[in-house]
């Protein structure tokens, strides 16, 4: 009888994380920890939304993956957090440069008010030195306000204040300053809790074309938008100790559909929060 061939083995490629988050514990002041040893991935081009009642360490959490938590004066970290395999938290490396590759975007949309929308697109670029002049800016904030949907209601006032847009359009304005310094990952903060529906609306489609291009981790109290605009979520939930911790992780349709945590399920489904 002729042998036969064996099958193929199957090999089964792991996609590296953007961001690799291990054992993170983050202070502000005092001995407890706002948040204590969270770990979790960040996926490359895909969304992850971190939700959990109010206190629970969402902004906390965020804040850590770019340094701008320790821009508090007092606070502090351990633990680690991986961008491609890098450690942002080693002492050699740049905050500012960190910050220009993990973009945040705020809660309150914070155009520079005292400049025009242009100068508002290019302004992270002049605060890193790599600013730009001529038809090379032109052509910059030409694309990352196009890249926001924001080009065809503002290329005809350029010069005017961006505090002069609507709520909607200013934090567009903001997303879109955060694309001219081409960053690699997209950090939002409850980016759409201060808009209306439609504002609202127009912010989600975004999220959901900027993922092509780019890894984004969203902060959100509505339970409608993380099912609607994220493909992870992350459930934060403070216990008595007040401290912050990742209750569950996973795919956002079987966090939803299916929980692991008890404390998850009665969170999504409105028991408390």
């Amino acid at each position: 009888m002729q042998a036969t061939n064996p099958l193929p083995e199957i090999v089964v490629q792991r996609v590296e994380p953007a961001l690799r988050v291990e054992n993170l514990t983050a202070w502000y002041t005092g001995t407890r920890p706002a948040i204590g040893g969270v770990t979790m991935d960040i996926a490359r081009h895909k969304v992850t939304a971190i939700i959990g009642p109010s206190g629970c360490g969402k902004s906390t959490a965020i804040r850590c993956l770019n340094r701008m938590h320790e821009v508090i004066r007092g606070a502090r970290v351990e633990g680690h957090v991986y961008l491609h395999g890098e450690d942002i938290y080693d002492p050699r490396v740049d905050p500012v440069r960190v910050r220009s590759r993990i973009g945040m975007v705020f809660q309150k949309p914070n155009p520079f008010p005292m400049m025009s929308i242009y100068d508002n697109v290019i302004a992270g670029l002049r605060l890193t030195g790599q600013a730009r002049n001529g038809s090379r800016a032109d052509g910059l904030v030409q694309g990352a306000l196009e890249a926001v949907g924001l080009w065809g209601e503002v290329r005809d006032k350029l010069r005017q204040s961006g505090a002069s847009l609507s709520g909607g359009q200013q934090q567009r304005l903001c997303i879109a300053r955060t694309l001219a310094v081409e960053p690699e990952v997209i950090l939002m903060d409850e980016p759409c809790s201060a808009l209306d529906p439609i504002a609202t609306y127009r912010i989600e489609e975004l999220i959901r074309e900027l993922k092509q291009r780019y890894t984004i981790a969203i902060v959100t109290h509505n339970m409608q938008q993380a099912s609607r605009v994220s493909d992870f979520t992350a459930f934060f939930l403070a216990g008595e100790e007040r401290i912050g911790r990742l209750i569950e992780f996973g795919e956002t349709e079987a966090v939803f559909t299916n929980p692991r945590d008890k404390r998850t399920e009665d969170y999504i489904t409105g028991r408390f929060g």
